[in-house]
């Protein structure tokens, strides 16, 4: 079980691997992103995408589950107070395959609650190419070796990243 004590700054983390599939493209889009270059293959082609793409935010439910699959499944993770950015630089294509890294930049214990950590970590998704198509930053909110088993008061922190 990964704990806040190891997410030291520089650590990599792997993102496990994710195959898309249009079914799961055009399903997504359907009911959260109906725009015709996540649903349609003609309308699509006739788009600056140049073809049938993923939603960005169905790019970031699938980075989610990557993440979870990768290193977070294992560990102490108490969720998130915010994303810092997250942009989509490629399309997602049908059939692509993404892997990608989350990165430490910082971690700190909690000022108010020493049994909780923050960590500050940037992720990149790459396709089968090695193009990156999507990147984001995050803070990640983690139980130190000493927290676990202590129970839980509430709110953590407050979406800005804000005193803990």
């Amino acid at each position: 079980m990964r704990t806040f004590e190891d997410f030291t700054v520089e650590t990599v983390l792997p993102l496990a691997p994710y195959d898309v599939t249009r079914e799961a493209i055009v399903a997504f889009a359907a009911e959260f992103d109906p725009q015709p270059f996540h649903v349609d293959d003609e309308a699509a082609a006739a788009t600056m995408l140049g073809g049938l793409a993923a939603s960005g935010w169905h790019s970031c439910a699938m980075m989610m589950r990557m993440m979870f699959d990768g290193f977070l499944r294992d560990s102490t993770s108490q969720g998130s107070p915010g994303v810092d950015f997250v942009r989509w630089l490629k399309p997602v294509r049908p059939d692509d395959r993404l892997t990608g890294t989350a990165t430490v930049l910082s971690a700190r214990r909690s000022a108010s609650r020493p049994a909780l950590g923050i960590a500050k970590l940037r992720a990149e998704v790459a396709n089968q190419r090695g193009e990156t198509v999507m990147d984001s930053e995050y803070t990640l909110l983690l139980l130190t070796r000493d927290g676990i088993g202590q129970p839980s008061s509430g709110v953590v922190a407050d979406a800005t990243g804000g005193a803990v």
